[in-house]
């Protein structure tokens, strides 16, 4: 149940940012299909780790170009 608590945490920050994660747009790059600044993804990531009281590491956040990786480093 951990994990739907989690989910629907990420689901409701991706939405107030005004992001789909439904279907292939889970897979849009952030800065090319979502044109996002990068000062806006940090602050995306930011909220995420809040809300979740997580941190993903400096290194793997540089890597981060869309949604669905975030999700994933988030939920391991």
């Amino acid at each position: 149940m951990k994990g739907y608590t989690e989910l629907k945490k990420i689901s409701r920050v991706f939405h107030d940012y005004g992001i789909v994660l439904t279907g292939k747009r889970k897979y849009d790059s952030f800065d090319r299909d979502l044109r996002m600044d990068k000062v806006f993804v940090m602050g995306l990531i930011f909220e995420l780790e809040y809300q979740l009281q997580k941190q993903i590491a400096d290194d793997q956040v540089e890597e981060v170009k869309a949604p669905v990786q975030l999700i994933e480093l988030l939920m391991n």
